[in-house]
């Protein structure tokens, strides 16, 4: 049991996966913060656009 629990302990392969994780949720939060900013620019030109062709 006392094996057992050491191995449990000593076994690193799960946090490897929940850093991985991190880091993509890092990189996706990045990105959709990136494309709000750009969508955001390309309505108001669009409008702009709209507007001056009326």
């Amino acid at each position: 049991m006392r094996r057992l629990l050491t191995k449990f302990l000593g076994d690193e392969s799960g946090a490897t996966a929940i850093e991985y994780a991190i880091i993509a949720a890092g990189i996706s939060i990045v990105i959709v913060a990136s494309v709000n900013g750009i969508g955001t620019k390309l309505t108001t030109t669009f409008t702009t656009v709209s507007t001056s062709l009326k």
